[in-house]
């Protein structure tokens, strides 16, 4: 897989995560009400999580992302300073 078709792959995964995870709050009950979904499907729910999360881990080993750092889609990382702050005395 070249490079292009990896981050296909990945944009796929990313609207199947948002997607899913989209579903599932429109049909959590609220306020104590039974959930609509059976303990299989819920199960199944999060097997598919576990699946997206693992193959999109298995994308960012192969496009050379380093998972400590975050990923910006420009390519380019936010300028920032450190600031410290100290609890000022009343002395």
């Amino acid at each position: 897989m070249n490079t292009e078709e990896l981050n296909k792959e990945q944009r796929i995964l990313r609207l199947m995560r948002k997607t899913l995870g989209s579903i599932v709050k429109d049909v959590t009950p609220l306020g104590g009400r039974a959930n609509p979904l059976t303990a299989g499907t819920i199960q199944e729910i999060k097997e598919c999580f576990a699946l997206i999360s693992e193959r999109e881990q298995e994308l960012a080993e192969k496009l050379g992302f380093d998972p400590a750092k975050p990923y910006y889609a420009d390519g380019e990382q936010p300028n920032s300073n450190v600031i410290s702050f100290t609890k000022l005395t009343k002395e």
